[in-house]
């Protein structure tokens, strides 16, 4: 059993996470602006939580937690301060906080700017790009974490399979499902640590898949 903290406790991705980490006996702190949307199940403890607050104030709610999971998003209205500023915050606060572990949601090809222009989906989101790849960046240069950045596809609102890719391929989405799974499982997984996992539907069962990293 771990404590873990969630970044963004009540978007569309942290519901499946949440539900996939205390299905495995995990304590969850739930951070997210509206505490009252996060889902509501025992194990669960939602917390008020500002990206931009202080790095102190940020590091008080994590104190206590073994990983950190930033699975926030702004969806283009917080780009700065949010997906970018406010995923540094994240980060400095784990590190004042005395946690090592942290899984970042990040973007296909975040880290790969020459991409951009050549995914037809990520051509109409190059802003979000900008943020995620400074945010993939910082946490890889600038702090001495134990990182997962985990890059999905486009995400979806269909079943998950079970099943991914992992590197490069044709597939262009994951069902959410998928993702979060993929998230929850790569806590068990210190195989992946600094490791940037880009990931698309596939055929590949998830824990085979990461086993193979």
């Amino acid at each position: 059993m771990k404590k873990v903290f969630i970044v963004g406790g009540s978007g569309r991705v942290a519901t499946d996470l949440i539900k996939d980490l205390v299905a495995t006996g995990n304590e969850v702190t739930a951070g997210a602006r509206h505490p009252e949307k996060v889902i509501k199940l025992n194990h669960v403890t939602p917390v008020e939580l500002d990206l931009h607050n202080s790095v102190d104030n940020i590091a008080k709610l994590m104190k206590g937690n073994d990983a950190i999971y930033f699975v926030a998003g702004s969806r283009g209205k917080d780009l700065l301060q949010t997906d970018a500023m406010g995923a540094v915050k994240t980060m400095q606060a784990a590190e004042k906080a005395g946690i090592k572990r942290y899984i970042m949601l990040s973007s296909l090809y975040a880290l790969q700017p020459e991409m951009w222009t050549k995914v037809k989906s990520l051509a109409s989101i190059m802003d979000y790009n900008v943020a995620k790849f400074f945010a993939d960046n910082y946490l890889i240069s600038n702090t001495d974490l134990d990182y997962t950045i985990l890059q999905p596809a486009n995400l979806t609102e269909e079943a998950g399979t079970g099943k991914i890719q992992i590197g490069d391929g044709s597939a262009i989405s994951n069902p959410i499902p998928d993702v979060a799974q993929t998230l929850a499982d790569i806590l068990q997984h210190d195989n992946t640590i600094g490791h940037v996992i880009m990931m698309r539907s596939g055929n590949t069962p998830i824990e085979e898949a990461l086993d193979k990293i």
